[in-house]
């Protein structure tokens, strides 16, 4: 696995469990229907943490869609490919 998929696993991981929490204790147990706006926040504060940011590389930016990698790991075929 590399650093980048290690990274995000842990920080989803943690977002889940955190997320569990805030839902009982500060929702009282109601299902939270902006959980992705909650865990992306909660994401970017414990990448800020680790003094980690996300920034687009020259590749990303001349591509909006995902890079090829990532469409590989995905099993979707390259942008090169179609």
């Amino acid at each position: 696995m590399d650093e980048t998929t290690r990274i995000l696993q842990d920080l989803l991981t943690r977002a889940a469990a955190a997320h569990g929490v805030h839902e009982q204790e500060d929702l009282g147990g109601i299902y939270d229907e902006q959980w992705p706006q909650w865990y992306a926040a909660h994401m970017t504060a414990r990448l800020v943490e680790r003094g980690l940011r996300l920034v687009a590389d020259d590749a990303s930016r001349e591509d909006p869609g995902l890079g090829d990698s990532a469409r590989e790991e995905l099993g979707e075929p390259s942008q090169t490919a179609q």
